[in-house]
């Protein structure tokens, strides 16, 4: 198997098609063809479905896919860190950032890293906490900010924040009537809408909740910060996140947010990279531009309900 291999396979399934992809790499497409039959002869399996309008991945070639561009990362990254000087890095940096999590860092970092560090290419992508972590562990982005529930230990963490929890519905739904704040109990009782059991806050839902002798009882499982809004306003129940991904909706008053407590809640926010694979000299200044970031938003007030670590 030649790297040459993983980069046309890539190339095919990202433009769908050979034609394209051989007009892309400057291959003459009967190359192209051959390099794929002998990527699947030797690995005994199709890769690819071809038809008339194109080609498509099969069950084995969307795995092949995964590790393909991981490792085709990783080659760029060593060929990078060879490359670059310690003292003014270069090269492409990719950050995964939780949907509850880019709304207050994305732009504040994004800023950042054109103003002090121009030559560094920062690529943000926006995932399901779940997903961020098999993307870090098999080396598909190089840092990922996740939440500590006690099972990063495969992980190098920095902490960043703790951000509170509160108990966030419509401003005229009858919870947000009731009183100024609620007891963990109380929100638990409430319909709830929520990610699947993997992703964002559920896990610290949950694990607080069984501490406490509770249960979470019914809950509409939305993975989309997005669609759970929608929902929000929709009046078809209330969320626990911290105030920071629903701010605009907060000051507008279409929705409001009410403190927990007996006991409180609160999500440790953790920047993390794979202790097996090396940070390249690039990556490494991002990490420390992402703590940086971090505590001036918390500083300045432009991180509601996060508190520096």
């Amino acid at each position: 198997m030649e790297l040459r291999q993983l980069r046309y396979f890539v190339a095919i399934v990202d433009h769908g098609s050979l034609s394209r992809a051989a007009l892309i790499l400057h291959v003459a497409q009967p190359a192209l063809t051959q390099q794929l039959r002998q990527l699947e002869e030797e690995l005994g399996v199709q890769l690819l479905h071809r038809s008339a309008q194109g080609v498509l991945s099969t069950d084995a070639g969307k795995v092949f896919y995964e590790h393909a561009q991981a490792i085709l990362k990783q080659v760029a990254d060593a060929r990078s860190a060879v490359a670059q000087s310690a003292e003014r890095p270069s090269g492409s940096v990719t950050l995964g950032l939780p949907h509850s999590i880019s709304g207050a860092l994305a732009l504040p970092l994004l800023t950042a890293s054109r103003a002090q560090h121009p030559e560094i290419t920062l690529q943000l992508t926006e995932e399901l906490t779940g997903n961020l972590g098999e993307q870090l562990k098999s080396g598909r982005i190089n840092l990922a900010v996740l939440f500590d529930d006690g099972q990063l230990g495969q992980f190098g963490t920095t902490p960043l924040v703790e951000e509170e929890l509160q108990f966030i519905s419509r401003s005229d739904a009858a919870y947000a009537k009731s009183k100024h704040s609620l007891t963990l109990q109380e929100a638990l009782a409430a319909t709830l809408i929520l990610p699947g059991l993997q992703h964002g806050v559920r896990p610290r839902i949950e694990s607080m909740a069984r501490a406490a002798g509770l249960g979470v009882g019914n809950v509409i499982e939305i993975n989309s910060i997005a669609i759970l809004k929608s929902a929000l306003l929709a009046d078809m129940g209330a969320t626990l996140l911290p105030s920071a991904p629903v701010l605009d909706e907060l000051q507008r008053g279409s929705l409001r947010a009410q403190p927990i407590h007996d006991p409180a809640i609160s999500r440790t926010v953790v920047l993390c990279f794979s202790r097996n694979i090396p940070l390249t000299n690039a990556a490494a200044a991002i990490s420390k531009l992402v703590r940086q970031v971090s505590d001036q938003l918390c500083a300045e007030g432009r991180w509601p309900g996060a508190t520096p670590i």
